[in-house]
């Protein structure tokens, strides 16, 4: 479970180095995470496993949750910040504020009655009022860095969690937010750059699918550091269906076709969610878990989680051996081209470029490629989204989905059209996806993980960048149309539902004149 928790050593480095207070967890925050704290041996949410693992007592913790309340963790921190805030407000510490107390008792306490009901009358308004927290949670960390009378407001550092920062701060052109989305973004601009917050204890932790959904003027400050929560691997899922099987009932045991190892790996791209799901279901039904489901089951989540409109499982119902005519190219694929994709290590080809006129077969040949690879084999249809920022969401799912898959095989078909380029007549978003596919296919991460094959009738039309060496470039396999007795061959194949008898000289040679051209 150690590799689980890195982003959690990650985060907890970033802030105890100070290198930002504000950071943003990214990838698979809706899924469920493994505690250990206090004997207890469980799954739970993000914020519950944060606050698990942060609940320090030199730290405030605070949760916001969107139309939820301001939540402290801890009763009597909420009593500390509201005295700690009536404090500031007053511009008294507390030796101060009883002298003050005893002098003019009845003008202090009328101030005091003020600031207290103003202060409890915005977090109870900060419940329906995303607005008013956000500028609520940003004045208590001025009230936290405040010092009054030579010591500081609060003895402890806030660390803020804010669950749903995409709906707070929508990624939008700046001109088509509402006011009170504007004001938001203003809000959180203004806090994040301040020196004082910069340079202080308190720290600020939002939590989004991805950073592209964020609004682009908090997105991209220097100031806020991304932190990915990565897909869960193969050590994580054994663990988790190792937990579940010791929780199960014994009434209702869970049954497996294989070993609970067999089942890790063959669960490879789901979430433990997801995961969840299946085994419960299995255990509910009390029916043996067999392979086609899970893999039904990985296949569903991972389209659910793309888009249908984007990926597409394919299941080759071919091999080479179905292909007619070829030899040389079929011999050069047996010998050469599956064992150096086959490659786990860092000797795998990234992937291979096929070109050749339409009709000549390209996608057939290469579908049999895929199956005799037997991998997952993955069909790009299209990564592009119509809505504001949803393209680069969808790549980061990708990404994910394809990090958390033991090997895979992309497959895209007129890749010429799928990937546009990066030159500076192109949109910017094409650019971008562009440059972050071919920074895929190089990603040395990936490398004996992932096969890429492109294929198209215009390969001079892909981009320089891709068909470089180290990425497609290292193997450009033409398909041309059959000559000679790899053309015999094929007409052989064709015309063998309607002629029973062998093909003779003279019927090849009327064959030859009537398809010529």
């Amino acid at each position: 479970m150690e590799s689980g928790n890195n982003f959690l050593r990650t985060a907890g480095r970033v802030l105890n180095a100070g290198q930002s207070r504000a950071l943003i967890l990214t990838g698979n925050i809706h899924d469920v995470f493994h505690t250990n704290k206090g004997g207890k041996d469980d799954y739970s949410s993000l914020v519950e496993y944060l606050t698990g693992n942060w609940n320090l007592s030199s730290l405030i913790l605070i949760v916001y949750e969107l139309n939820g309340p301001i939540r402290f963790l801890r009763e009597k921190d909420a009593g500390e910040v509201r005295k700690a805030w009536i404090e500031w407000r007053l511009g008294m510490n507390p030796d101060q504020l009883a002298i003050n107390r005893m002098t003019a008792s009845e003008e202090v306490q009328s101030q005091v009655d003020s600031v207290t009901s103003s202060y409890d009358d915005s977090m109870q308004k900060a419940v329906s009022n995303p607005t008013l927290a956000l500028e609520l949670m940003r004045q208590m960390c001025l009230c936290s860095r405040t010092k009054l009378g030579g010591s500081p407001c609060l003895k402890g550092d806030l660390l803020i969690l804010i669950e749903g920062a995409d709906m707070l701060l929508p990624d939008a052109p700046i001109t088509s937010l509402n006011d009170m989305d504007r004001q938001r973004v203003s809000i959180c601009h203004d806090w994040f750059c301040d020196l004082g917050f910069v340079n202080g204890g308190d720290s600020v932790v939002m939590i989004a699918e991805s950073r592209s959904q964020l609004n682009q003027r908090i997105a991209r400050l220097p100031q806020l550091i991304e932190v990915e929560v990565p897909s869960p691997d193969l050590e994580t899922r054994k663990h988790f269906i190792s937990w579940f099987s010791r929780n199960d009932s014994k009434k209702r045991k869970l049954q497996l076709w294989g070993t609970q190892a067999e089942l890790a790996e063959l669960t490879a791209g789901l979430s433990l969610h997801a995961l969840m799901q299946l085994l419960k279901g299995v255990r509910h039904g009390r029916t043996k878990l067999s392979q086609e489901e899970v893999v039904a089951k990985v296949e569903d989540f991972i389209k659910s989680q793309l888009g249908e409109e984007v990926v597409e499982f394919k299941k080759p119902g071919h091999s080479l051996t179905d292909v007619i005519g070829f030899k040389r190219l079929k011999t050069f694929l047996n010998k050469e081209v599956i064992p150096r994709f086959g490659m786990d290590s860092g000797e795998a080809l990234p992937g291979a470029a096929i070109g050749g006129p339409i009709g000549a077969g390209k996608t057939f040949i290469f579908e049999a490629v895929a199956a005799e690879l037997d991998m997952v084999v993955l069909v790009i249809k299209n990564i592009r989204s119509k809505y504001y920022g949803e393209t680069d969401v969808i790549f980061e799912r990708l990404r994910r989905v394809l990090m958390a898959l033991s090997r895979v095989l992309i497959f895209i078909d007129e890749a010429d059209t799928q990937l546009g380029g990066v030159g500076a007549d192109t949109h910017a978003t094409e650019r971008r996806l562009t440059g972050k596919i071919q920074s895929m296919m190089s990603d040395p991460l990936l490398r004996g993980k992932v096969v890429w094959l492109l294929v198209t009738a215009r390969i001079h039309l892909l981009s320089p960048d891709i068909r470089r060496p180290g990425r497609v470039g290292d193997l450009i396999i033409p398909v041309l149309d059959p000559e000679g007795k790899d053309r015999e061959a094929f007409l052989d194949w064709v015309v063998s539902p309607v002629i029973e008898r062998k093909l003779t000289g003279e019927d090849r040679e009327q064959f030859a004149a009537a398809t010529e051209g």
